[in-house]
């Protein structure tokens, strides 16, 4: 017993300096949020550690993806998407604590095209988007579940020009991807956020969506009910004040 006695002190030892670090990584705030607002988060994130609590570790995609990931157990704290569909439906099954749940963002829907053959469209009722586009693609996000997508597809359908270029469609993964095809050149046209399209000098926008085209753009924002924390909490509360909100309207927010 008494030669065991050293390794039982430094199996000891070793416990006390691993329960921190387990104790660090799991008061860790993880944020899933919309992909449209990766600039505008990071920058917030930033200034939320200056204050000197801890800065939260952000996941952008799809909220339609998002949101099935914390329906699957993934560990987020808070959750930012791009539409209130997709926070219906995680508080319809009770993922979400209600209370904490607000709109607080808009945006502009726009079409896009590739920086070197730039357009302008007027865009309303019954325009001809298919001779813009000719043999090429529209550039959307996944129509049938990302928001972006929903609401460039709602605008077509309500601007009757959604039958005439369906067959051109090409989807992306979320509003970053369409994004991405049509400054790769591999759609001829795209519809983005206004938000997105100002990111980058390798689209021009063609035209803007009148905004009862289409339902209007909101981003909602709630704590998630399996890891509401005071972190979450104290977050939350930093992305609705006065700081944050300059900060959404330097990126072209809409701040509610």
């Amino acid at each position: 017993m008494r030669r065991l006695a050293p390794f039982v002190l430094l199996f000891a030892a070793c416990l006390a300096l691993l329960t921190p670090a387990r104790a660090q990584e799991s008061d860790k705030l993880i944020v899933f949020a919309a992909a449209s607002l990766t600039e505008a988060l990071n920058e917030i994130g930033d200034a939320f550690a200056k204050t000197g609590k801890p800065r939260p570790v952000f996941s952008y995609a799809a909220s339609s993806a998002l949101a099935r990931q914390i329906e699957n157990g993934a560990p987020a704290g808070l959750f930012v998407s791009a539409d209130e569909e997709w926070m219906d439906y995680l508080a319809q099954r009770k993922l979400i604590i209600p209370e904490t749940r607000t709109s607080f963002l808009g945006n502009t829907l726009v079409l896009i095209t590739p920086a070197d053959r730039p357009h302008q469209v007027t865009i309303g009722p019954g325009f001809d988007l298919a001779a813009l586009l000719g043999a090429g693609k529209l550039a959307l996000a996944d129509p049938e579940n990302v928001p972006a997508g929903r609401y460039a597809k709602a605008a077509l359908e309500n601007l009757k020009v959604w039958s005439p270029v369906e067959s051109h469609v090409v989807r992306g993964d979320s509003v970053r991807g369409a994004l991405a095809l049509v400054e790769r050149g591999e759609a001829t046209a795209g519809i983005v956020y206004g938000t997105d399209a100002a990111l980058t000098k390798k689209v021009a926008v063609a035209g803007i969506f009148p905004e009862g085209s289409h339902p209007p753009i909101s981003y909602p924002l709630a704590v998630v009910g399996a890891h509401d924390t005071a972190a979450a909490r104290a977050f939350r509360d930093f992305l609705l004040g006065e700081t944050a909100k300059v900060v959404y309207r330097q990126h072209g927010f809409a701040v509610k």
